[in-house]
């Protein structure tokens, strides 16, 4: 772990070994969230200091995240792609396009939410919901 000046004041650099941090990636079963940046390996994740904590750097400490943010981006994550997949394909359906064009009405939707779930994950605002914060030195 390493500290870091921010506009929002000290935050830590927390090295991650996923493959410990989670039981499902050490089995090879995650949840896709290694698909995209690799799977495996160290990550690091900024993290805010709650005041009082006295941390220094290369401390091991536990990290968090707010269940009620973790599922917010879940549903942002996967949800919004899911959500334009099915829509599209109702759209489909509702006009009786077949299924060759519901299939691509269904892939243009899932195109369409994940570009809305990046363009979300993207603003500032949402980026500062889902930083964790450090809970305690382990």
């Amino acid at each position: 772990m390493s500290l870091v000046d921010s506009a929002d004041g000290v935050r830590a650099i927390v090295n991650v070994d996923v493959a410990a941090a989670c039981p499902r990636c050490a089995a090879g079963k995650g949840c896709g969230a290694g698909l995209l940046t690799g799977s495996g390996g160290d990550r690091q994740v900024e993290a805010t200091i709650p005041s009082g904590l006295d941390i220094a750097e290369n401390d091991v400490v536990e990290i968090s995240l707010a269940p009620d943010n973790l599922l917010r981006a879940a549903v942002i994550v996967y949800g919004l792609p899911m959500l334009g997949a099915v829509a599209a394909a109702a759209i489909a359906y509702v006009f009786s396009l077949g299924d060759a064009a519901a299939a691509v009405a269904a892939l243009s939707g899932l195109g369409l939410g994940f570009a809305v779930s990046r363009w979300r994950l993207r603003r500032t605002a949402c980026l500062r919901r889902f930083i964790p914060s450090v809970e305690r030195l382990s």
